[in-house]
């Protein structure tokens, strides 16, 4: 097996309150929709994310637990921390649940987080060094 990932899908319990985060708060543009099953928005070079209505999910993965901090985070590196800052007050204004600003972390680098409808936990951070160099376009 290749060592890559290739889609990360969310499931989501209300998509359209979840197209109205991504699409009209944040700005993304779709790459897919089919409209009250999935929306799809390409993340990367070869990267998709994948927002699932739960209904439809289910239906071919069995139930989904809700509750509590999901034990993952996605995250969105930028190139200052001053952009870390911008993202954060922009997913303020496109609706985030909970914003928690950025500070200096103990790692050397700069990062908040932010939910998107569903609880996701986006981390957005400024890694400076090799690692920031990989991830930032």
């Amino acid at each position: 097996m290749d060592q890559r990932l290739s889609l990360v899908t969310l499931v989501v319990a209300d998509l359209a309150a979840t197209r109205r985060f991504y699409v009209d708060g944040l700005g993304w543009e779709p790459l897919m929709e089919a409209p009250g099953e999935v929306l799809m928005f390409q993340v990367g070079q070869h990267l998709v994310l994948s927002l699932w209505d739960e209904g439809h999910a289910t239906e071919e993965i069995g139930p989904v637990v809700r509750g509590g901090t999901a034990p993952l985070t996605l995250a969105h590196n930028v190139g200052t921390p001053a952009d870390v800052d911008a993202v954060l007050a922009h997913a303020r204004r496109a609706g985030a649940a909970t914003v928690r600003d950025g500070v200096q972390r103990e790692w050397g680098g700069y990062s908040g987080y932010f939910t998107d409808p569903d609880g996701f936990l986006w981390e957005v951070a400024h890694a400076p060094g090799p690692l920031g160099e990989l991830v930032v376009p």
